[in-house]
């Protein structure tokens, strides 16, 4: 198995087809058209799902080869809900295919990298702005101290996620679905560009500090001084990413 291969994990539940799953009891009393509208997630889409997931985790890089044999045997699915999956990648630009050589990760350019941190200035910041339980913050701090860690460690893959996490966690405030599939496939995209980004070895460390001190203003209920904080943070952010991929 090649490393841009690696680093599948099993779908729970999941079985060798791309048919949708039965709506369940609940659904039993609807009539046809409703159940549609409520019936769970395709194993296709839970497929994509956890592709979305690895791309953000840094498991695979930008321009690597995806085999619909290989993912299939990995994720106990068939090769038909591997397409599927691979589609809807596709219409989210996280992968491209190229006739009669295969399915590729995605190498996103310049141009992508201001509207993706527009979508990120509206959502990461409106969620911080709105605070969040308990549970929620302290998986923002959560993140924070993985960071650390990670750095302590001079894990600098492990930094990468941790910085990833960090970004989910602060949309996860918002305790939105939605925003959290959204946020999904932003991570996805971010991990593509950073790659690029991460030939300077301690790419990562500067953002340390940054996450810190956002986390503490979240603690102490400065939301405004989070958020603004937040913003200074993604619009370096952007410069920095413009100037790596020659913007």
């Amino acid at each position: 198995m090649t490393s841009a291969e690696s680093g599948f994990r099993g779908i729970p539940g999941s079985a060798p087809t791309g048919g949708r799953q039965p709506a369940g009891e609940a659904g039993a009393a609807l009539g046809p058209a409703a159940r549609l509208r409520v019936a769970v997630p395709s194993v296709a889409d839970r497929v994509a799902a956890e592709l979305r997931l690895q791309l953000a985790e840094g498991l695979l890089l930008p321009g690597a080869r995806l085999t619909e044999s290989t993912i299939s045997e990995e994720l106990g699915v068939s090769r038909n809900t591997v397409r599927e999956a691979f589609a809807e990648l596709a219409a989210e630009r996280l992968v491209v295919r190229h006739p009669n050589r295969g399915v590729f990760v995605a190498s996103l350019g310049p141009g992508d990298i201001h509207d993706v941190y527009t979508v990120r200035r509206f959502i990461e910041v409106s969620a911080l702005r709105g605070g969040g339980s308990p549970e929620r913050v302290a998986a923002v701090r959560a993140a924070v101290e993985e960071g650390r860690a990670a750095a302590a460690a001079d894990d600098e893959e492990a930094l990468g996620t941790a910085n990833q996490h960090f970004h989910g966690a602060i949309v996860a405030l918002a305790e939105s679905r939605r925003l959290n599939t959204i946020m999904g496939q932003v991570l996805a995209e971010m991990r593509l560009f950073f790659h690029k980004a991460t030939v300077d070895a301690h790419f990562y460390r500067g953002y340390l500090d940054d996450n810190e001190a956002i986390c503490e203003a979240l603690e102490a209920g400065q939301l405004e001084r989070a958020a603004d904080l937040l913003l200074a943070y993604l619009n370096r952010s952007e410069q920095k990413q413009s100037a790596v991929h020659g913007d």
